[in-house]
């Protein structure tokens, strides 16, 4: 049982939770001013992780045919048979109930709308077969997080009114997606282009796909700049933490610049932009508590 629960965790990629968790609390963060409380944070992280869950479980599913083709993913669960096609639906529709469930005990727009990024994570798999912008939908998964935990809290999105700056970091994060998707698809570049997988890679070749993830990621962090500049006036924490940023991303594009191995893209891929998404996270808390602190030294 616990080694089935093993394999069950590692098919999952529960780890890459982290890459969108954090943009969550976040948005959530943002709109409380401060910490939530503690049945929105656990909400939050029982969403996120189920509507995470049966996306990557969607995606091995969907993509079961090629994994098996690709000698890279050979050795995935499916197409090795550690786990069968029925327990991947299983995984799917647990995961998904736990999302849906979780949305609807926050509050009544959170469930209106989380068919949508389910729908979204549903659709972006067969994107690959069809069109570059695939990476970009994959962000746009990735992007509604920081306005979904905005919604946790409030109950109201408004994008031209006070929920303008989760919005704003949405649309970043959809950036800073499809630039590291673009730079993991490098690794599978002779394969994509042999089996006509629609990676910007194997349509554009190395050199473009590394120039397009860069632009990407400048964009992602211009974005953050603007919104962190024009709508949340940063004091010393976030100030450090945007230059911290800055300085991963260009960490993560110089780590490709040397080479384009499974080894190097995994750091760029995963280390580096876990960091980047947590340490976003922290720097903003830090930021607010020393507002709070310096409010409550005042009085």
């Amino acid at each position: 049982m616990i080694k089935k629960l093993k394999i069950i965790m590692d098919f999952i990629k529960i780890e890459h939770t982290l890459f969108a968790l954090p943009f969550a609390y976040l948005g959530a963060f943002l709109a409380k001013g401060g910490l939530i409380d503690l049945r929105s944070f656990i909400l939050i992280a029982t969403a996120f992780t189920g509507l995470r869950t049966a996306a990557m479980t969607f995606n091995r599913i969907i993509d079961r045919e090629i994994d098996a083709l690709n000698p890279r993913t050979a050795n995935r669960h499916l197409p090795r048979g550690l786990i069968t096609l029925k327990e991947a639906y299983a995984i799917a529709g647990i995961a998904l109930t736990i999302y849906f469930i979780s949305a609807y005990l926050t509050n009544d727009l959170a469930f209106k709308l989380s068919p949508i990024p389910a729908i979204t994570a549903y659709i972006y798999p067969y994107l690959k077969r069809f069109t570059t912008l695939s990476h970009y939908v994959l962000g746009l998964n990735l992007g509604f997080a920081p306005m979904a935990g905005w919604i946790v809290v409030k109950n109201s999105f408004d994008i031209f009114g006070d929920a303008k700056l989760p919005f704003l970091i949405g649309i970043a994060v959809i950036f800073w997606v499809a630039g590291f998707d673009m730079i993991y698809a490098l690794q599978d570049y002779d394969f994509d282009r042999k089996y006509n997988i629609y990676s910007f890679p194997a349509r554009y070749g190395l050199r473009a796909a590394k120039v397009m993830a860069l632009t990407n990621h400048m964009i992602f962090y211009g974005i953050l700049l603007y919104s962190f500049t024009y709508l949340y006036v940063p004091k010393i924490f976030l100030k450090v933490g945007l230059v911290i940023i800055l300085f991963l991303i260009l960490v993560q594009h110089y780590i490709i610049r040397q080479g384009s191995d499974e080894k190097r893209i995994q750091i760029a891929f995963y280390n580096v932009n876990a960091v980047l998404s947590s340490a976003l996270l922290i720097f903003t808390f830090f930021d607010y508590s020393s507002i709070a602190f310096f409010i409550a030294f005042s009085t």
